[in-house]
C-alpha cells in the first residue's frame, strides 16, 4: 500500500553542514553511468511509512547516488551515445499538507539542492513508458532497505512499479546493478571517513556514559535511554541500529534486543550499541561487569577476546587477506578455550545441534563458544556495509571501513542442544567442570578502523577496552551507584 505524502514526515538533512559535497554525488552517479552501456538506471527512494508521523530515513542506496533524504522520490538517469542525464521525480505537498508535517523540497528547488534536475513524481509513469518505447535497456537500483534482507524485501514500490512497466513492454530488458552500486560504495572516500569517524566518537560518548551509570539494580532499558539520548545530544541522527542491552544470561544472546532485565551483582552486561550520524553508521561493543569490578573467571574470557581483537587488528594492511587476519585472532581464541578447558583439542570437533553452520572440515568445538568470525563487517550507509575485502582477492585495500569484533559466550542452553551421540557425550564429561566455572559469561569486544592511505585509524577510540581501564571509569559512578543503588545520573 502506497501512503500519501501527507502521511511522512521527511528528515530533510541540511546541505550546509554536509561533509558529502555535491560533486561527490555526482561523481558516484557518473562512476554508475560509465559501467553500463546506454541505457536507462532507475533508483526509487523510500516511501513514507505506513503509521502516525514516524521518522523517515532514505535508503542507503538511493541516498548513495543522491544525497536526498525526502519520502517517495525516484532517480532516472539516461545515457545515450555517451551522453548522461538524470532527472528526480518528487511529490509535492499542498499548503495545508505542509501545515501537518511541514515543507519538502520544491521541484524548482531541486537543482540548487542536490545537483539533479527535478519534476514532478506524477509525470514519472508517462517517462518511463516514452523510455521503455524507445528500446533502451533498463538498469534498476533495487530499493530494497538492506542487502542482509534483500531476499525477504521484494514488494517494493519499485519492484511493483517496474512490474507494471514491464507487462505492458514485455520486450524490455532490465537488468539489477546492485551489486555494481555496491562496489561503488565498498570504497569509503575521505568525506565518508571522516562522518564515520564522527558517528563513532559520539558513540564513544554514549559507552562512556553507559559505563560510568551501570550498577546492581540498574535495569537494561534505563541504559539503552541513556545511551541513544547521549548520541542525540551529542549530534547522532538516531540509533545505527537495534541497540543491544544485555547482562547476565542475555550477554550470551548475539542480537538480544529487549533490553527488559534488571542487572545483578557480578554479572556482565553486554552493550553493541552506536549512532548514526549524516546517514553514517558506526558499530561498537563492550562488555563491562556490573558492579564495576571483573571476576576472576571474566576477566579469563574478556582478556581472550581482547587478545584476539588486537591479534586480528595486527595483520592489517592493504594487501593482506582477511582471512590471514581471521585466522590469527581464531588462533587466539581456540589456544585460549583449550587453556581453559572448554574444549578438548584445537581442532576437535562436535555433532552439530540444528541450525549450525559448519566448514566443509566439520564443526569445531571451539564454535559452540565463538560463534561469529573474528573480525566484522563493513560500515557505511548501512552499519552492514560492502567492504572491498568482501570480493576478488579478499585482500584488505584503502577506502575499506569494517569493525573487528571477536567474541565467546558460554551457554549451557547450547550445549543442552547438541545431540545425544558419543562423541558429544564424551566432549561434554571433559568440559563440564569448565562450563561450570565459565557458563553465563558473554563477551564481545567490538571496534570501528579505517584504512586509508595514511595508515589504520581506530575510529572508536576512546572509550576503555582493556580491564584496568573499563574498571577505572565505572568507578567514577556515584557513591550510591558504586554501593549498588540502581542506575543514577553519571557524573559528566
Amino acid at each position: 500500500m502506497f501512503l500519501t505524502a501527507l502521511m511522512a514526515v521527511a528528515i530533510v538533512p541540511s546541505r550546509t553542514n554536509a561533509q558529502v559535497s555535491l560533486g561527490e554525488y555526482a561523481a558516484r552517479r557518473a562512476a554508475l553511468a560509465a559501467r553500463i552501456d546506454s541505457g536507462v538506471v532507475v533508483a526509487f527512494g523510500g516511501v513514507g511509512p505506513v503509521s502516525f508521523w514516524p521518522t523517515f530515513y532514505q535508503l542507503p542506496a538511493f541516498y548513495y547516488l543522491t544525497g536526498f533524504g525526502e519520502t517517495d522520490a525516484a532517480l532516472v538517469m539516461v545515457k545515450r551515445n555517451g551522453i548522461v542525464s538524470a532527472t528526480m521525480f518528487v511529490p509535492t505537498r499542498t499548503a495545508m499538507q505542509e501545515r501537518w508535517v511541514g515543507a519538502r523540497t520544491r521541484v524548482a528547488d531541486l537543482e540548487a539542492k542536490t545537483g539533479i534536475a527535478g519534476r514532478e513524481i506524477a509525470q514519472l509513469g508517462t517517462s518511463i513508458d516514452s523510455l521503455a518505447a524507445s528500446g533502451l535497456p533498463f538498469y534498476v537500483v533495487p530499493d530494497v532497505q538492506t542487502a542482509d534482507y534483500a531476499a525477504e524485501d521484494s514488494l517494493t514500490r519499485g519492484a511493483r512499479f517496474l512490474s507494471r512497466v514491464r507487462l505492458a513492454h514485455p520486450w524490455l530488458v532490465m537488468h539489477s546493478v546492485d551489486s555494481t552500486v555496491g562496489r561503488l560504495r565498498a570504497k569509503k572516500s575521505a568525506a565518508e571517513v571522516a562522518l564515520l569517524r564522527k558517528a563513532a566518537q559520539i558513540s564513544v560518548r554514549g559507552h562512556q556514559e553507559a559505563m560510568k551509570a551501570t550498577a546492581p539494580g540498574c535495569g537494561e532499558n534505563e541504559i539503552q535511554a541513556l545511551l541513544e539520548g547521549t548520541f542525540r545530544r551529542f549530534g547522532g541522527d538516531r540509533p545505527g541500529y537495534g541497540s543491544i542491552v544485555g547482562s547476565g544470561p542475555n550477554a550470551t544472546v548475539l542480537h538480544y534486543m529487549e533490553d527488559s532485565r534488571i542487572m545483578h551483582e557480578g554479572e556482565l552486561l553486554l552493550i553493541d550499541a552506536a549512532t548514526s550520524f549524516d546517514h553514517y553508521s558506526a558499530d561498537v561493543t563492550r562488555t563491562l561487569p556490573v558492579n564495576g569490578r571483573f571476576s576472576p573467571a571474566q576477566r579469563d574470557i574478556y582478556q581472550i577476546v581482547r587478545d584476539a581483537q588486537e591479534a586480528f587488528v595486527r595483520q592489517i594492511k592493504p594487501g593482506v587477506g582477511y582471512g590471514i587476519a581471521n585466522d590469527s585472532g581464531k588462533a587466539v581464541v581456540t589456544k585460549g578455550l583449550l587453556r581453559l578447558g572448554l574444549i578438548q583439542a584445537i581442532d576437535a570437533t562436535i555433532d552439530p545441534p540444528a541450525g549450525m553452520q559448519c566448514p566443509p572440515t566439520g564443526c569445531f568445538q571451539s564454535q559452540l563458544y565463538a560463534m561469529h568470525g573474528f573480525g566484522g563487517h563493513g560500515i557505511g550507509l548501512e552499519v552492514h556495509d560492502p567492504a572491498q575485502y568482501y570480493e576478488g582477492s579478499h585482500e584488505f585495500r584503502a577506502g575499506d571501513v569494517f569493525t573487528v569484533e571477536p567474541g565467546i559466550y558460554v551457554s549451557p542452553d547450547l550445549l543442552r542442544s547438541l545431540p545425544d551421540t558419543p562423541k558429544n557425550r564424551a566432549m561434554l564429561a571433559k568440559v563440564r567442570p569448565a562450563v561450570e566455572k565459565y557458563k553465563g559469561i558473554g563477551v564481545r569486544i567490538e571496534d570501528d578502523y579505517a584504512l586509508t592511505g595514511a595508515g589504520l585509524e581506530w575510529l572508536s577510540a576512546g572509550v576503555p577496552r582493556e580491564i584496568p581501564e573499563v574498571e577505572a571509569l565505572m568507578r567514577q559512578r556515584e557513591p550510591e551507584l558504586a554501593g549498588g543503588g540502581g542506575c543514577g545520573r553519571p557524573r559528566t
